[in-house]
Formats: structure tokens, C-alpha cells, sequence
């Protein structure tokens, strides 16, 4: 069998000749699939200007960035703007915002879509499965402003829908809108609403691909619907979980910038002030350019990590995780 590695022995000659050998096999290639290479441009450019270059802004978080000077002319003071951050009175309750909102986006809503999958999966008629599909796939495809506009519609005290309806059998109106016990429970909501339809087309996908012949043979050996769904459609899509769950937990702390934004008043702004609004905040519209950078930063290194643990933590357990 022939090798394209050469011997540790081998002159410069013929290493010379090994790589001319893989240059031409490469060149080969690229004729050859110049086609698909040519569609994957696109997307290659795509995460190049707007993914990696970007990512030379982050000096900006160790410098007293200066419009004017740009990054080459302005200051570098290390660590200061971290050092600011951590010991700002606002740090602890931005902290908890941020985290309780993530934990209630993770265990209410990151289940939905698989239990949605699995119910849609066992739908038998088709047109009305694609029926529902199409139903709960439209509210992806609605702007947050939309959605927010609707909510306003619906709950708030001055001639809101439902509140009319509480109010005609309670003789009283709730301010879901203004009161801070009622913030998360919304924005939770319209997450659901919004994109739980969605989140079900991966794991539709998932379960298309199970072989329908471990149903045939569960049946014979008399298991119901529950026993199939636990032994043969579950365990086929875990991977699939696994990794969505991973990929979830690197945006961890993204809790949705222009939803909160929508959804902040002077009344919940203790429960609804997180970390994406407060670098909106110190960022555009006080124009400290180098703090809001370091609370990004920050934001990116927590989920580097968690997403490094839980990969880690998914191998330990034999899945494969996402790399």
C-alpha cells in the first residue's frame, strides 16, 4: 500500500516531491468540487467579515477607547474596566436577573420543543399534522416589536382584552405589564409563544431518521406507545438533546436584548435590568465604549466556559458532544 508520508530518513528530494504530490491531489479537488466550494463561499465570507473580524473589537475592553484615536491611538489600562464592573453596586442584581431569567428559559421552554416533536411524531393524519406545524411554526417569523405590540393588546390595564375579561369577573384589573412579579412569567410566555414551533423542526428532523422497523418489532413483542417512546424514539434523539442543550448553555446568559428592551418600565426595572440592556445602556447611549465592551467580554467567557464543561461533561457520559 502506498504512503504520502515520507520515512524520517528520506532526502529533501523526496519530501519535495511528497509535497508537490499533495499540492496537485489538492488542486485535483478543488476542480473537481469547484462547484461546492463555490456554494460554500457564501457562508464562509459571511462568518469571516461578520464573525472573526469583529472579534479584534474586544481590545476595546482593555483600552479607554477613544472614537477619534481609534484602536491603534487609545490607552490600554488592562484589567480597569473589569475591576469597574465587578465592583459596581448594579453587578449582583444584573447577575441575578440575567440568571434566574436563563434557568426559567431552560427549564420551561427548552423542553417544550421536544415534548411538541414528540406529540406532532405521533400524529397519524398528515394533513393535519402539516396543519399544526404550519400553525405554530408562524409566530418564528413575527418581529419581538409584533409580539410585544400584542401582549399590550392583550394584558394591559387600559382596555386590554384580558384584563377587560378579569375585570368583568373579578370587578378588578392585574397590571401584568407594570408589576415586577409578573415580568419574567411574560417574557417567558412570549418566548414560548414565539419560538417553541420552531424549536420543534430539529428534532422533527431527528425522528424522521428512526428506523420504523424497532417500532414493528416493540409492537410484536407488545410494547405500547409510552414503552416505544421510552426505549426507541427518546434514546434515538438524545444526541440531538445533548447538543442543543449544549449549544443552549454558550447563550446562557444572552437573555434577548430587544425583547427585555421592549418590555422594561420604571416599575419592573429591579427584576428586568440585565446584562444586554445595561450594556445598551452604558454603550449607546452614555457612549463608554470600553466598560460596555468588558461586560461583553465577560458575558462571552462564561459561556466559552459552560459550553466547555458541558461538552466535557456529555463526553464523560459516552454522547458525543459537539466536538
Amino acid at each position: 500500500m502506498k504512503s504520502n508520508q515520507a520515512p524520517a530518513t528520506a532526502g529533501p528530494q523526496v519530501k519535495r516531491e511528497l509535497r508537490l504530490e499533495k499540492r496537485k491531489l489538492l488542486l485535483r479537488d478543488l476542480v473537481r468540487d469547484r462547484w461546492m466550494y463555490l456554494m460554500l463561499l457564501p457562508g464562509v465570507l459571511y462568518f469571516i467579515v461578520f464573525k472573526y473580524v469583529p472579534m479584534y473589537g474586544v481590545t476595546m475592553a482593555f483600552q479607554d477607547y477613544k472614537p477619534h484615536t481609534g484602536f491603534f491611538g487609545s490607552p490600554w489600562v488592562g484589567f480597569k474596566h473589569f475591576e469597574r464592573f465587578f465592583s459596581e453596586p448594579q453587578f449582583w442584581m444584573l447577575f441575578r436577573n440575567t440568571i434566574i431569567l436563563a434557568l426559567y428559559n431552560l427549564i420551561f421552554f427548552f423542553p417544550l420543543p421536544i415534548i411538541l416533536a414528540l406529540m406532532l411524531n405521533e400524529l397519524r393524519r398528515e394533513r393535519f399534522k402539516r396543519f399544526v406545524q404550519t400553525l405554530i411554526y408562524i409566530p418564528h417569523f413575527v418581529s419581538w416589536v409584533v409580539v410585544v405590540g400584542i401582549f399590550y393588546i392583550l394584558f394591559t390595564t387600559e382596555n386590554g382584552i384580558l384584563n377587560e375579561i378579569i375585570y368583568q369577573i373579578t370587578g378588578e384589573k392585574i397590571a401584568f405589564l407594570l408589576e415586577k412579579d409578573w415580568f419574567r412569567t411574560m417574557i417567558v410566555s412570549q418566548s414560548i409563544w414565539k419560538e417553541v414551533g420552531w424549536g420543534t423542526v430539529i428534532f422533527l428532523a431527528a425522528l424522521a431518521g428512526v428506523d420504523l422497523q424497532q417500532y414493528e418489532a416493540a409492537r410484536i413483542d407488545g410494547a405500547g406507545r409510552w414503552r416505544q417512546l421510552w426505549h426507541i424514539t427518546l434514546p434515538a434523539i438524545r444526541s440531538t438533546i445533548i447538543i442543543l442543550l449544549i449549544l443552549r448553555l454558550g447563550n446562557f446568559l444572552d437573555s434577548g436584548f430587544e425583547q427585555i428592551f421592549l418590555m422594561i418600565t420604571p416599575t419592573n426595572r429591579e427584576v428586568s435590568e440585565v446584562f444586554d440592556t445595561y450594556v445598551y445602556t452604558k454603550g449607546m447611549t452614555q457612549a463608554q465604549y470600553s466598560y460596555s465592551a468588558a461586560v461583553g467580554l465577560f458575558k462571552s467567557f462564561v459561556g466559552l466556559i459552560l459550553v466547555l464543561g458541558s461538552n466535557w461533561m456529555a463526553k464523560r457520559f459516552g454522547e458525543e458532544g459537539v466536538y
